[in-house]
């Protein structure tokens, strides 16, 4: 005979005192995290006023309650309105703490910042940006490449200009209390660590890093230490893209699954010492309180981490825990430390997750294991399909709202790597502890988990560079996100209870797939065609990325737009060929870089056009040049310098420099401008690519002086506007392009293209397009490779 727990009756329902305390907790915990993510709108610190109307109302409602169900809703209104009341102030007296102690400094005013890291540096677009908590408040700091390796608690210096954030990064960076960003032209990496509780967890993340790379190759060595510590800045680029692109970004960042298996490796570690139950649980609570900071304190590591402990506190008092409440806790504690967390989209992604492991996991284990049978591998499998379906699930909608595509492949990505997963993970938390140790041998453990970890990149590779790997769909309002998860809630819970009831009616086996599999097959058939075409229009690039080799006559101006980043414009032309008119036709309301290849009029002539037409980020250069400087100066432009091995993103579009070395850049930059006598030699040679996708851009460089080797590409710009090049054959047979493009003026008279050079391309039977006779060119990834637009 079963007996019920103790916390409930012989009917399997809890005592009324007990389902009282759980609904007051729940009232509190609901009231006090609505007021802390109320309160950054309030715009200003709530006062103790507003707290004590609050209070009263509260006390009226307690004092006059009606006695029955009417009592018990006026008490749990009462006592929800209370915590709200708390939540509010708390919340306004942490915004106030957190924005004081920013770094306030008027726009262009010139500092010296000295202070610590205190988040894992992020490096995209040839640059590094570092939160820094200096004496003078917490500020961001950005500097060109090279940066050396910047761990939390470096201690560093940089002197720089203070820059006003554009609104949507000022919103973005005062979610971490940062006010300003200083524009350094480096960082430099000083000695000294911080002091106190700080300065040991920093002493440990970094005995935790220098193990996690010995005996590893480079990048499973930095894979390594996203997925225990969540420092993600050495994964190179591509990986990265990978990784995002397939839906396994996630395992980059801690979250509450690294909180997971710290507790199921540490458990049985323990109970062999032969620690009793309360003490196992005890020094389970002290890893987690030491794990949460060591792996960078974010929102989703502090969540699950809350819960964790919360779930165990249940444990220790003998009750079970309320997975609501401890939700509920969680978002009370993470906002309480920051009310402006809410709107981060890792921490509604994290909640998001859990919600629907909460709703969904339990069924969709059920499902499976009806149809792969009982058994203990089974059931592991069936665990970590069902976490991974229901977290995928859960967060598609918030992935579509805030990044406007998802990745298709990612529930069959996040599926495949299920075995590799918990080890890698268990693996690196290993090696990481002994590594505390100094002289710990941790090479053989790496050696095993740098296979996994491989394993768990190539699948990223798979799913992740292929054209058809994201969707575009954008759910731009909250009417369209709310209305999505309606829609994907009752869609599930609808299959799932079709699935028990056939279950249930086949005496435990599972369905026929003829019962219910074509209808299911159609309904996902048609939401995949409505989210897959959701949001395309005719001006945007579609999944991939587009190239628009722009008509501005005899000159260069190619544009580059891949669908999940902001477009950069290579070179504009020479004066008064409308390239702005051009621009705004492509949908281009601002560049992330315009890049100029070589200061030349035919290149480089609309340069004040387009600075003083559109918002521009970076000017990007190769040798510098006093007139693009001035340029850059005059219109608050960032300059980059940028030379062969520099490489720069703009979402999954990687753009690589391959010519010139940066050795010639020196020696030509101490040479006089009127000394060059040719200044193609160093025109920056560049390699668009989206995947497998790539466009090889050599600007006004001929084969013949920049001996490139890119592999094979899709698309070649023949250099210098078809002009005759002695390394054009070898070249052709190097890289094997399938369709050439001629940027070209009509009747130049230059007589470009030359016809040897044509005769050259149809040698090896490339297709060619020009600008003189096709207009403006469009090249795309995908199946339609090449369209002129007339």
């Amino acid at each position: 005979m079963s007996v019920p727990p103790a916390n409930r009756d012989g009917r399997g329902r809890r005592p009324p005192t007990t389902a009282y305390l759980l609904e007051w907790r729940i009232a509190g915990a609901t009231g006090a995290a609505l007021g802390l993510g109320i309160s950054p709108l309030l715009g200003g610190p709530a006062g103790v006023d507003d707290a004590v109307d609050c209070c009263l109302v509260g006390l009226l409602l307690w004092i006059h309650r009606p006695r029955g169900w009417r009592g018990r809703v006026a008490w749990i209104s009462a006592l929800a309105g209370l915590a709200m009341a708390a939540g509010l102030v708390i919340g306004s007296w942490r915004i106030s703490a957190i924005d004081a102690n920013s770094l306030v400094a008027s726009e262009g005013s010139q500092l010296r910042v000295t202070g610590f890291v205190i988040a894992t540096p992020k490096r995209s677009f040839g640059e590094v940006r570092v939160q820094v908590e200096s004496d003078h408040g917490r500020v961001l700091v950005s500097a060109p490449e090279p940066v050396p390796e910047l761990g939390i608690g470096a201690r560093i210096s940089a002197d720089g200009t203070i820059e006003a954030p554009s609104d949507w990064y000022a919103t973005l960076l005062r979610r971490a209390g940062i006010r300003s960003v200083l524009a350094a032209d480096e960082i430099q990496l000083e000695g000294g660590s911080r002091d106190g509780v700080p300065g040991r967890l920093d002493a440990a993340r970094r005995r935790a890093e220098t193990a996690l790379q010995r005996g590893m190759p480079e990048r499973e060595a930095a894979l390594a230490r996203g997925f225990v510590l969540g420092q993600d800045d050495l994964v190179d680029p591509q990986t990265t893209d990978d990784f995002r692109r397939s839906g396994l970004s996630h395992l980059l960042a801690v979250s509450g699954m690294n909180v997971l298996f710290l507790v199921l490796l540490a458990t049985p570690i323990l109970a062999l010492f032969g620690f009793t139950l309360r003490t196992r649980l005890v020094w389970l609570v002290a890893m987690i309180c030491i794990y949460v900071p060591v792996a960078g304190g974010g929102a989703s590591i502090q969540r699950a981490g809350v819960m964790g402990c919360a779930a165990i506190a249940a444990t220790m008092a003998g009750r079970r825990s309320s997975r609501v409440f401890g939700l509920l806790a969680a978002a009370v504690v993470t906002l309480a430390l920051n009310p402006r967390v809410s709107g981060d989209v890792g921490w509604q992604l994290s909640f998001a997750a859990v919600i629907g492991i909460l709703l969904f996991a339990a069924g969709i284990r059920g499902a499976v294991i009806a149809r792969v049978g009982p058994g203990r591998w089974q059931e592991a499998i069936a665990d970590g399909v069902a976490v991974t379906v229901s977290a995928t699930l859960s967060t598609a909608p918030l992935i579509a709202h805030h990044f406007g595509s998802l990745p298709v492949a990612s529930l069959a990505a996040n599926v495949l790597v299920i075995p590799a997963v918990a080890p890698a993970m268990w693996l690196g938390m290993i090696s990481a502890t002994l590594g505390q140790v100094p002289w710990m041998p941790v090479e053989p453990i790496n050696a095993l988990n740098s296979v996994l970890l491989a394993f768990i990149s190539q699948v990223a590779e798979w799913f992740g560079r292929p054209g058809w790997a994201t969707w575009k769909v954008e759910l731009g309002s909250v009417v369209a996100v709310a209305a999505a998860y309606v829609v994907l809630v009752s869609a599930t819970i609808g299959l799932l209870r079709l699935d028990r009831r056939h279950r249930a009616a086949g005496k435990g086996r599972h369905p026929s797939w003829r019962t219910f599999g074509p209808a299911s097959i159609v309904a996902v058939a048609a939401l995949a065609f409505a989210l897959g075409t959701a949001g395309h229009d005719a001006d945007s690039p579609g999944d991939g990325m587009r190239v628009t080799f722009l008509d501005v006559g005899q000159g260069d101006a190619t544009l580059l737009q891949p669908a999940d980043g902001e477009p950069i414009l290579i070179d504009t032309g020479p004066p008064g060929t409308g390239v702005v008119e051009k621009l705004r036709e492509a949908g281009v309301e601002s560049l992330a870089a315009l890049l100029i290849t070589h200061d030349q009029s035919d290149h480089a002539g609309a340069i004040e056009e387009v600075l003083g037409a559109l918002p521009v980020r970076r000017l990007i250069y190769g040798l510098p040049d006093a007139s693009l400087r001035e340029a850059a100066q005059e219109h608050g432009v960032g300059l980059l310098g940028l030379a062969e091995g520099s490489e720069i993103h703009s979402g999954s579009m990687r753009l690589a420099v391959l010519w010139p070395p940066s050795s010639m850049v020196d020696a030509e930059a101490q040479t006089d401008a009127g000394a060059q006598a040719n200044p193609n030699l160093t025109s920056l040679v560049t390699l668009a690519s989206w995947g497998s996708f790539s466009v090889l851009l050599p600007g006004d460089a001929e084969a013949e002086v920049a001996p490139v080797d890119p592999g094979p590409v899709t698309v070649l710009k023949v250099a210098h506007h078809g002009s005759d090049d002695a390394g054009l054959d070898s070249l052709l047979d190097r890289t094997m392009p399938r369709e050439a493009v001629i940027s070209v003026g009509p009747h130049n008279s230059y007589g470009h293209p030359t016809d040897r050079t044509i005769a050259t391309l149809g040698e090896h039977d490339v297709e060619v397009f020009r600008t003189d006779q096709e207009g403006s060119i469009v090249v795309e990834s995908g199946p339609r490779a090449v369209d002129p637009m007339g």
